[in-house]
């Protein structure tokens, strides 16, 4: 816990008590200390804290309760520690003949007391000063303050560290890092900045993030946190280093790079199953969050991509690592967790080179039940209530965001991100997910935004040969297809589906791009609208050597057990 500032926060280490007490001299201006005071609207406690003899001092007073009261508090607190029992007899004794008095105390804006009746709300205004007998202190009333401040367990020279961070009365964003390394017993200053990637001439030492959390026009007291361990040496060559050569810059003018990757939520790969049934094969630490996220933000920073479409995204990884590192990185992140568990989707885009102009995200069960242009499906489905129940039981969703480039205004597209029901035995419950998400796409490119391209990215859990990929890419889909009764006939439900668009797997159908100890297939893809867009150049895969050299995936030197699809497309 940080006892300078006396807030309970979580994962962050006591910083040093020199460090720290600097900080807050350099907040309060020379010869002067600080009182942080916290005091939100709509609660009925606040709080004061302040160092004082070398001790904390941290008072829960209730806001509407009158100045004089807080006071005599501080007064009688300061002069209890004074006058609690020496442990030598020699102190006890001096202590006796001492006889402490309690200090005065008083809060003063300029030279002018505040009055005693005053509440305590509107008395410890920012600026004011507290003076402790011979002691002043500025105070500061709600100073953006770090809540958590935490690095992730595993840091490897070469590959980006973002520490988690929150902040209340301010933003990460808006706050200062600066890194330093340990050499010799001190700390030098290596880096700024909120990202860092330490370079391989500091492996073996540790590493401190020293944070000043912000808010755009002032900074609180400064915290810093120094890593649990060395940095350590990165696994050699990865999978994706063959890649980043073919995207060592960004596109310009009329081409857009796209990326579509399952990242593997860690809510799967740290269950039983997955260390000993699924991935038996793979280390158990780079199973791990940290060790796949440090993999992950080097893999995604090295595609230089303008859109990222990403599946099985934590939650905490979205806001914790991904969606700070990616903005550092320059990319706005939007999120939609599944309804029921811990992932979801999470589209990313350049801001340099495109904004925002609307969201249309959906849950497909919501929209089948809930939706009038998908009342005749859902009219056919309900002959067959088994198949019903399990179609409105799932909470796969479709993420759907329109862009429009800065360059361009002309130019906008929309973008679709799922990643669809997942059990082999499911293409039919696959299919009515398909055509729900086609008619979706469909609607908003027809009646919100007409002429505009689609690039809908997943993972499908479909190869080549199911009906799925027929339909999204013939534009139909017969009863008498064998996915309709992928289940067995208790779910049988046939019918005939057709969808107007034109889409075209911009990166055609890989021998795979899923490659675990039992499965190898293509179940991801980047559709794109053919009308519209055309291929301009397709990132090749990691070689078979490069994905198998530990087995299967995922590896020491690959975070997923997905690839990543990479392509370049561009107007007609």
């Amino acid at each position: 816990m940080l006892a300078a500032l006396g807030l309970a926060l979580r994962s962050l280490r006591r910083p040093t008590s020199s460090g720290l007490r600097a900080a807050l001299s350099l907040a309060a201006g020379p010869g002067m200390q600080t009182a942080v005071v916290r005091c939100v609207p709509g609660d009925s406690k606040m709080t004061i804290s302040f160092e004082l003899d070398g001790g904390h001092r941290r008072l829960e007073r209730e806001q509407r309760e009158c100045l004089r009261a807080a006071l005599a508090r501080i007064a009688h607190n300061v002069l209890r520690a004074q006058n609690k029992p020496r442990k030598s007899r020699r102190a006890a004794a001096a202590q006796a003949a001492e006889q402490p008095q309690a200090p005065e105390v008083g809060l003063y804006v300029g030279e002018q007391a505040v009055a005693g009746d005053t509440s305590n709300a509107e008395a410890w205004q920012d600026g004011a000063v507290l003076q402790v007998g011979g002691t002043r202190y500025q105070v500061l009333r709600n100073p953006p303050t770090l809540t958590r401040l935490e690095l992730p367990a595993a840091i490897l020279a070469g590959f980006p560290v973002c520490p988690r961070v929150q902040v209340e009365f301010g933003e990460p964003a808006k706050s200062r890092f600066e890194w330093l390394k340990e050499a010799a017993g001190a700390w030098e200053p290596v880096a700024s900045g909120r990202v860092f990637t330490p370079g391989n001439g500091l492996i073996g030492s540790k590493l401190k993030v020293r944070c000043s959390p912000g808010n755009g026009s002032r900074f609180g007291p400064v915290a810093e946190l120094e890593s649990a361990g060395a940095v350590e040496a990165g696994p050699g060559a990865c999978t994706f280093d063959s890649r980043h050569p073919f995207t060592r810059e960004a596109v310009a003018g009329a081409l857009l790079r796209v990326v579509s990757y399952n990242i593997l939520a860690d809510v799967y790969a740290q269950t039983e199953l997955s260390k000993t049934t699924l991935y038996p094969y793979c280390a158990p630490y780079a199973l791990l969050t940290d060790y796949r996220q440090n993999l992950i933000k080097k893999e995604l920073r090295g595609y230089h991509a303008d859109i990222l479409c990403l599946q099985e995204v934590d939650k905490s990884v979205f806001t914790d690592s991904l969606a700070p590192a990616l903005d550092v990185f320059g990319y706005h992140g939007l999120f939609r967790i599944k309804e029921k568990q811990h992932e979801g989707l999470a589209t990313f885009f350049r801001t340099s080179k495109y904004r925002l102009l609307s969201q249309h995200d959906v849950i497909f069960s919501e929209a089948l039940a809930g939706n009038p242009s998908h009342a005749e499906l859902l009219q056919k489905i309900s002959a067959n209530p088994v198949l019903t129940d399990k179609v409105l039981q799932r909470s796969t969703a479709l993420q759907v965001c329109v862009l429009q480039s800065l360059e361009d205004s002309s130019r906008k597209v929309c973008i679709g991100n799922t990643h669809l029901y997942w059990h082999p035995k499911g293409g039919h419950i696959r299919l009515i997910q398909i055509a729900i998400a086609l008619q979706h796409l469909q609607q908003i490119t027809s009646e919100i935004y007409p002429n505009t391209p689609i690039i809908f990215c997943g993972d499908f859990n479909s190869t080549p040969n199911s009906g799925l990929y027929d339909f999204v890419t013939k534009g139909n889909i017969s009863t008498e297809h064998q996915d309709w009764i992928s289940n067995g006939e208790e779910e049988e439900c046939r019918m005939s589906l057709t969808h107007s668009l034109k889409l075209k797997s911009a990166c055609g159908e890989p021998a795979y791009t899923n490659y675990v100890g039992g499965f190898q297939g293509c179940l991801d893809y980047i559709f794109m609208d053919a009308n519209m867009l055309e291929v301009a150049q397709v990132i090749p895969l990691p070689s078979h050597e490069e994905i198998t050299c530990h087995l299967a995936l995922p590896s020491v030197s690959h975070p997923s057990d997905h690839i990543a699809l990479i392509c370049d497309l561009k107007w007609k």
